[in-house]
């Protein structure tokens, strides 16, 4: 897990998280972040923590605190809407006809016994917006930018889905595919002092679809 941080200061961590690996253990158990989490204190005395979410099925940067006073700075740029957070996305179909725009769409969480619990577009719904951009299109696909200015769980997975174009092997709002849930965090911004900048590679498992959208791999 240390090959792959993306930025390391005294006090914050990024971390290029893979696709499929939980932030959190979960009640059923198996390998999560928090197993690696002490071979990442490099001398600190506190294990680094997580500073914001990122699902389970998304790849791309995570924001980890190295200690509890930058923790507590970070959980409060989060909060407050300061963290700048790019994903990409392949999503399914066409995709917008424009080439760029905003999505302002409430959502809140829903669960049944059949199909257990997930996120829904709803009127009363927590408020949830997400700016977007067309970087690429291909056959039957389309690469989104993805700027979230809500951090909902979902968030991005159902705004696509909902307009139309789900997420490129999204197994809970689309369909599953070879690669799995084409989302990536891109990058992340923190207007921290000195400011933290920090921008994921693409997986191999995604570069296909990426590619066929007009994305080059970087030099």
């Amino acid at each position: 897990m240390a090959a792959r941080i993306l930025l390391r200061t005294d006090a914050v961590l990024v971390l290029d998280k893979p696709a499929g690996l939980p932030v959190h253990a979960g009640p059923r158990g198996g390998a999560s972040l928090e197993d690696w989490l002490p071979q990442l204190a490099f001398g600190k005395k506190r294990v680094p923590q997580p500073a914001h979410r990122l699902d389970t099925d998304t790849a791309g940067c995570l924001v980890l605190g190295r200690t509890q006073p930058a923790l507590a700075e970070l959980g409060a740029l989060f909060a407050a809407g300061r963290a700048e957070k790019t994903y990409w996305a392949v999503v399914k179909g066409a995709g917008p006809a424009e080439a760029q725009g905003r999505i302002d769409l409430p959502l809140r969480k829903t669960s049944s016994a059949a199909r257990g619990w997930r996120i829904e577009p709803h009127p009363e719904g927590q408020p949830a917006t997400t700016l977007w951009r067309v970087l690429g299109r291909g056959p039957g696909l389309c690469w989104l930018e993805l700027r979230p200015r809500t951090g909902r769980t979902h968030q991005l997975r159902v705004h696509c889905a909902t307009l139309g174009f789900p997420i490129l092997g999204d197994p809970f709002y689309g369909t599953p595919a070879p690669g799995g849930l084409h989302l990536l965090a891109r990058a992340i911004k923190l207007p921290l002092l000195p400011p933290v900048m920090a921008k994921a590679p693409v997986p191999a498992a995604m570069r296909p679809a990426f590619a066929a959208c007009g994305w080059q791999a970087e030099a």
